[in-house]
């Protein structure tokens, strides 16, 4: 009797422990599917768009521009024309769609209504970080877990004159990394975006800490092509302050 209860007990013992660390393992599982997936989703749209860019190529020298070259479009010409006229309007109309918090999250353009098969507008890649992420628009909840997300009443990330694209990504959530490490960059790193029609390379130009409630951060600046960074700071905190990374077009010196 007293051996079965040993082994019952041997048994029982092993069971909580293998439960213990399933638990402790899980976020780190649960989160490197999570990345596995955010990568095949980059690497499939990376494949099925035709692009042009201006990204350099290794080593080359790149050089800040004010006003880079507009890019005739190749495909959804209807969905770049109102992205391009929804960006001069809110420059125009000085973003006073920012008032409304939870006008962030509302899509300004939902893809599949033009054809599109899926979300992803784009595919957001910083070499330094050796991140790739989809871009979704809109900083829904399931925008947010999914991938990167463009803060709605920000302009779409088409590049252009007066244009600013706040992207915002979890500082590590569930496992996964997102924007984890975002603090490891510095001025002068890259910031790829590739969208539906092309390639643009975007230049760090300094970082900033601010709070959760200072629009004025995150306003386009005129007469610049941007993009900022945004993710909650300091990490693991509950997101009591944000951090923004400010991110000039920059293009090689034979693309001007």
């Amino acid at each position: 009797m007293r051996g079965k209860f040993e082994t019952f007990l041997f048994i029982f013992l092993v069971m909580l422990f293998v439960a213990g660390l399933s638990l402790a393992l899980y976020p780190y599982v649960q989160g490197a599917i999570v990345d596995g997936i955010m990568e095949r989703q980059s690497e499939e749209f990376l494949s099925r768009v035709e692009i042009i860019g201006d990204v350099p190529e290794k080593d080359e020298p790149v050089i800040i521009v004010t006003e880079p070259e507009e890019t005739e479009p190749r495909q959804h010409l209807e969905l770049w024309e109102e992205m391009t006229a929804y960006n001069e309007s809110i420059y125009e109309q000085g973003q006073t769609g920012l008032a409304n918090s939870y006008a962030y999250e509302v899509p300004s353009f939902i893809l599949k209504d033009y054809g599109l098969e899926d979300e992803i507008f784009g595919v957001i890649s910083i070499p330094k970080l050796e991140l790739e992420m989809p871009i979704f628009l809109g900083a829904s909840y399931q925008n947010m877990a999914d991938g990167a997300a463009v803060l709605s009443q920000t302009s779409i990330p088409i590049g252009g004159k007066n244009t600013n694209a706040v992207i915002a990504g979890h500082r590590g959530w569930g496992g996964a990394s997102y924007f984890r490490y975002i603090t490891d960059l510095e001025v002068g790193d890259e910031v790829i975006i590739t969208n539906l029609w092309e390639t643009m390379t975007y230049t760090v130009s300094c970082v900033r800490i601010i709070d959760p409630t200072s629009v004025d951060d995150i306003l386009i600046h005129e007469g610049k092509d941007m993009i900022t960074l945004l993710t909650c700071h300091p990490y693991a905190s509950g997101g009591k302050q944000r951090y923004l990374v400010f991110c000039e077009r920059s293009l090689n010196p034979g693309s001007e």
